[in-house]
């Protein structure tokens, strides 16, 4: 041949059809060696037709090029997310600039369409167009309607005799069409959510006994008009078992005896899958405190049909024992590595703790930097006895500019700007200039905390501060307050969890009255003297064992806390408040938190206990369903009427909640249910419980891009003649 011609090329180089073909100038055409040249061209995907021709001593290849894709549009399409819909169409081949391939799109509407179906969106029709454009491309447009996504009608069962219907339906995701199933979408059909339902029925029944328990077959019907799903499940239950014995075998390393202790499980019990892999947990968790990362235990089973009972052994091998090569942190775009290094108590090159990673996790998340923390612990490739441990993170918000308003049901409009930054600069430290005014209070606060002053871990907060308060906006009487002070206090941690407090602070009040001030009011002013000031110490110890800072879920809080006016100048007093709180995890979602707070203050060498320094309960943060700050002692009216508030030396509070958080929504926002009790008492009252005020309600708690936000709704219980109710109270903008 002494040349090759190349014809019907519009997009693609000559030179690249000269580079597939396995002839070159000079070479003896053969027929054989013609096909191989089709062949190899073809399998490029370039083109939809190849043709050779002999002109003469010329070879003449005729091409016919399969178009470009010119654009891919998606319109319709509200159930997936459009983008990430996009993006698998270009990893199979269907984008812009490739080369159009109709098999893929008719296989790419295909998956489409069975998407929709495992959505149980049955009547979503998709359809695509092809458009050719200039220069042999194509616009691609694929079209969905997607329908009404079919709704279960109903959910039956056969087989089953030791559980009702409306028992078993109680356990599923899925659900029949209710008041609220708008929202949680429950009642709409999905491949997975029956999946997921079928093992949660399994478990169900093997955590009551019935170890031979089996789904021997699903049935999922749909109407003629592709609305209505009908699904069967059909059950063996087979018998109930009791537990004959539970021994351990293995490798036990001598701690036999320990071990058995952790198996709570007696013969002539009901078989509990549940309970037995519980077990089977803490065994593994036990050795991983030793280092054991890769400990196992077995339960196996051994079933006597005949007398319905089943005996376990567990066969225990704890592995070798495993050190930590690396510690890795990921995720903290912000936050300086160190920062978080210094909470993490697992140390490269150690033996593995699970205890101490466990730990390590909660104290990086109690620094409320993060929205989540999570920790894995993979093996090391290639070897036997190494483990690495990864912290992946995910860094939240924690500076704030604001210049705006709030509003809550004791103070009305509050006006606020302030700027406040929990961790400068990714360097842990917490700076906040506050200024907010209120129809009641006005404040003007700056703060700095440094939580790591030493390398050991010692705390130093300082605060100065300008306060004002019209009590009689508050309801608490017609007085005006005016403190202006400043604090330093230190932190000192001595255990993981503990914390004592110490600090020196300065304040000076003063109190302006008018004619209507309550007369306590006026006694303190005539025995002190409208300015008083005030040198106070400080002292005090917290626990804290919560998995996190913002939304804890299991663990406990404690703190005692005292401060003494000294000798030094007017006023000498003391004050001391204790608060505990307690977090039980339920289920992996439902929480009940348990809160309660007393208080008492009094004066010492003669002197008075400062009114100003005086307890109240009412509202969000204490009793809710009554006004803000309005039980205990009240001023007495000429009339022989209660009047304003006064507050007292003496309080306690409780609350009780129920915590869930609300599905698809960020995990601070969360629904609550709750019971309140609480009394404040004057230096003249009896101390009584008989005196709480109580209430019960619902209400919703969120950490809002705005600030914190707590509704509620209250019924209050056991309330007296004469008690300021207030069913709907609620905070946003302001702390609580």
């Amino acid at each position: 041949m002494r040349d090759i011609r190349v014809e019907g090329i519009q997009r693609t180089e000559a030179g690249t059809v000269f580079s597939y073909l396995p002839l070159r100038v000079g070479d003896r055409y053969e027929p054989e060696r013609g096909v191989a040249a089709i062949r190899a061209l073809y399998a490029t995907g370039l083109f939809k037709d190849v043709r050779l021709e002999v002109d003469g001593d010329v070879l003449v290849v005729i091409v016919d090029e399969r178009p470009a894709i010119a654009s891919v549009e998606l319109n319709g399409a509200k159930e997936f997310d459009k983008d990430q819909v996009k993006k698998s169409l270009r990893e199979v081949g269907l984008a812009e600039a490739r080369i159009f391939d109709r098999a893929l799109l008719e296989r790419a509407e295909q998956e489409l369409k069975r998407q929709y179906l495992a959505r149980g969106r049955y009547s979503a029709q998709v359809t695509t167009t092809v458009t050719p454009v200039e220069r042999n491309r194509v616009n691609i447009v694929i079209n969905v309607e997607e329908g009404e996504a079919a709704s279960i009608r109903t959910i039956s069962f056969t087989g089953n005799k030791a559980f009702s219907e409306s028992t078993l339906r109680q356990q599923l995701e899925l659900s029949t069409p209710t008041w609220f199933t708008w929202y949680t979408k429950r009642d709409q059909y999905a491949r997975q959510k029956l999946q997921g339902d079928l093992e949660t029925l399994r478990s169900f029944y093997l955590n009551r006994g019935y170890l031979d328990f089996n789904v021997e077959s699903t049935q999922v019907s749909i109407s003629p008009d592709r609305e209505d799903i009908h699904i069967t499940m059909n059950l063996s239950e087979g018998e109930r078992y009791s537990v004959s014995e539970v021994k351990l075998a293995g490798e036990l390393l001598g701690l036999e005896a320990e071990l058995r202790r952790l198996v709570d499980v007696k013969p002539g019990e009901t078989f509990n899958a549940e309970r037995l892999n519980t077990i089977s947990k803490r065994i593994t968790d036990r050795f991983a405190m030793l280092g054991y990362a890769f400990a196992t235990a077995n339960p196996i089973p051994e079933a006597n049909r005949d007398k319905r009972e089943v005996s376990f052994t567990i066969l225990v091998d704890p592995g070798r024992r495993a050190y930590v090569r690396r510690v890795n942190i990921t995720g903290n775009t912000r936050t300086r590595d160190e920062i978080i290094r210094r909470e993490v108590r697992q140390f490269e090159s150690g033996w593995f703790d699970s205890e101490k990673v466990r730990l390590s996790r909660d104290r990086i998340d109690r620094l409320g930097y993060f929205e989540k923390v999570e920790v894995e612990t993979p093996a090391v490739p290639g070897t036997l006895d190494q483990v690495d441990i990864n912290f992946n993170i995910k860094e939240r918000p924690t500076g704030s500019i604001q210049a705006g308003a709030g509003y809550s049901s004791t103070e009305k409009l509050v006006l606020q700007g302030s700027y406040s930054q929990q961790n400068v600069f990714g360097t842990g430290q917490a700076i906040s200039l506050e200024i907010n005014t209120s129809r009641a209070t006005r404040t003007l606060a700056v703060t700095h905390v440094d939580p790591y002053v030493t390398l050991d871990g010692i705390s130093r907060s300082i605060e100065v501060f300008d306060r004002k308060s019209d009590l009689a906006r508050l309801g608490l009487g017609s007085v005006d307050l005016a403190t202006r002070g400043g604090t330093v206090r230190f932190g000192v941690p001595f255990t993981e969890f503990d914390t004592v407090f110490f600090g020196i602070g300065y304040e000076g009040t003063k109190i302006g009255l008018t004619q209507f001030s309550p007369l306590t009011y006026v006694d303190y002013v005539n025995l002190f003297g409208e300015k008083t000031d005030a040198l106070i110490a400080s002292v005090g110890w917290s626990r804290d064992s919560r998995d996190n800072l913002l939304v804890p879920t299991r663990g406990r809080y404690q703190r005692l806390f005292g401060e003494v006016g000294t000798p030094a100048l007017d006023l000498q007093f003391y004050r001391l408040t204790y608060q505990f709180q307690q977090f039980l995890p339920v289920t992996n979602r439902f929480t009940l938190a348990f809160n309660t707070e007393a208080g008492y203050g009094d004066g010492y060498d003669g002197k008075a206990y400062p009114i100003f320094k005086n307890f109240y309960a009412g509202g969000i943060g204490s009793v809710r369903g009554y006004d803000g700050g309005s039980l205990g002692p009240r001023q007495l009216l000429s009339d022989g009427s209660a009047g304003s508030s006064l507050g007292g030396n003496r309080r306690f509070n409780f609350s009780l909640e129920g915590l869930l958080p609300l599905p698809g929504a960020d995990r601070t926002l969360r629904a609550l249910t709750f019971i309140d009790g609480g009394q404040v008492w004057g230096r003249d009252d009896k101390l009584s419980f008989s005196d709480l005020r109580y209430s019960a309600g619902f209400g919703i708690a969120w950490v809002s891009p705005i600030g914190p936000l707590k509704l509620s709704y209250a019924y209050p219980l056991k309330n007296q003649p004469g008690d300021r109710l207030q069913r709907f109270q609620f905070q946003i903008g302001t702390g609580f």
